[in-house]
């Protein structure tokens, strides 16, 4: 089988990596990829958002299974686009990435089909935004309803704060089109949690647990990102709630969708709130997390080609996913700046010493080649995972392996596994 996978971060090159495993994979090519990534396999520049160039290299290349990473493209309807042509794509049509696309929408979804999420209210200007604010209290929730990269939350503790938030999102712009319509929703309370599961739209096959760490700085302060850190699976988590996880949100999710016509094809991602009133949903979207594909992928066990084609071919039906009972620690190593304004072109030494380390995988996010170096592209550059027994170990596996990476104004959290394992106390 031909396999192309879309996008060059550390989600892909996670799926790059299982897929490679797989013995019914006989090449493996990435758009665009990135400088990891093309160390194992061949990478073509097409970008993320050239739909006509990625549906003319499927062609040329005689792809099997395109797997689509990131949500724009299918957003944009990548994957519609592949169908039409007779190719099998794992991803969901514009119709189901909406899911993502359209955070109003999901929350819609969710008050018709009683879906547990919390309350929310949708603006689109500030007059409308300032009335149904009065209905809340602090902390204030603003979300823009669009893609805004993984940073179109803002958590304000103060009125002052959220009318600011508002203002920015709908006069000033600050999430672009995205911010034109924004929610306010309520902060709720208790630990959060991420469950990815795969669907062809019928049957749903739980995958994994996992959390991540969003804000910037240890002790979680400091502004939201796309990610600085994941765990998997989840200490705290009981079979109970995840059951709860499992039947009441996600196969409720894909049922709804189903019921009003929509035929959801991929991963489903929902990100949770566990709370004293049991799990409700924070968001959903249409594909693998990054940095949390990153503790996901290196625990299974099953051969992920086989899941994601039987997706795609519409026969999920009787598949089960086997993982190994070990812990995943993933820490991100991220440009000085991140995640407001960073430098790029910065060298990266130590990648070879780092994957030395038993246990340890380095994943490339916004790395680049420039005349036979590794230099830094992006916000986020690397995503360094430790496998162990434990999730103790497991951190210091991580942790040992990112010690030996280093560039200039390289910043990472230090509290990755010890955050969640306090919490699971």
């Amino acid at each position: 089988m031909r396999v192309l996978v879309v996008g060059g971060g550390g989600r892909e090159h996670a799926l790059v990596r299982g897929l490679a495993r797989s013995p019914k994979v006989e090449e493996l090519i990435c758009a665009p990829g990135n400088a990891g990534i093309a160390f194992e396999v061949r990478c073509e520049p097409v970008a993320t958002d050239d739909l006509e160039g990625l549906c003319a290299l499927v062609e040329r290349e005689r792809i099997d299974l395109t797997v689509v990473g990131p949500e724009g493209p299918l957003v944009a309807g990548l994957a519609d686009d592949l169908l039409a042509r007779g190719r099998r794509v794992f991803g969901p049509t514009r119709a189901g990435a909406r899911i993502e696309g359209s955070k109003a929408w999901t929350k819609e979804l969710c008050e018709r089909h009683e879906i547990p999420a919390g309350r929310s209210r949708t603006v689109s200007e500030m007059g409308a935004a300032l009335r149904e604010l009065e209905g809340f209290e602090p902390p204030y929730v603003i979300k823009a309803d669009g893609l805004a990269a993984g940073k179109g939350v803002v958590i304000a503790e103060t009125e002052a704060e959220a009318v600011s938030a508002l203002r920015d999102a709908l006069e000033g712009g600050v999430f672009g089109d995205a911010g034109s319509t924004v929610l306010i929703e309520e902060h709720l309370i208790g630990r959060e949690v991420s469950a990815f599961a795969l669907t062809d739209g019928r049957d749903v096959v739980p995958l994994l647990f996992a959390q991540d760490r969003k804000r910037v700085g240890e002790g979680d302060r400091g502004p939201n990102t796309g990610g600085m850190g994941a765990i998997s699976p989840v200490p705290w988590l009981d079979d109970v709630t995840a059951k709860q996880v499992w039947d009441d949100v996600v196969n409720a999710t894909v049922r709804a969708m189903a019921v009003e016509g929509v035929r959801y094809q991929g991963v489903l991602y929902a990100g949770l709130m566990i709370t004293d009133q049991g799990p409700k949903l924070l968001e959903v979207n249409c594909r693998f997390g990054d940095p949390e594909t990153q503790v996901v992928v290196p625990r299974l066990r099953s051969d992920l080609a086989t899941l994601l084609l039987a997706v795609a071919e519409e026969e999920l039906d009787g598949l089960s996913v086997e993982v190994w009972q070990r812990s995943c620690v993933t820490v991100v190593a991220a440009s000085e700046g991140y995640p407001g304004a960073y430098p790029t072109g910065r060298e990266i030494r130590g990648l070879e010493e780092a994957g030395e380390v038993e246990g340890a995988i380095v994943f490339h996010s916004g790395t680049a080649e420039r005349q036979g170096r590794v230099v830094t592209s992006g916000g986020r550059v690397l995503s360094v995972s430790g496998l162990g027994d434990s999730s103790a170990e497991a951190g210091n596996r991580a942790y040992e392996a990112l010690s030996r990476i280093a560039f200039e104004g390289m910043q990472f959290r230090k509290d990755i596994a010890a955050a969640i394992e306090e919490e699971a106390g």
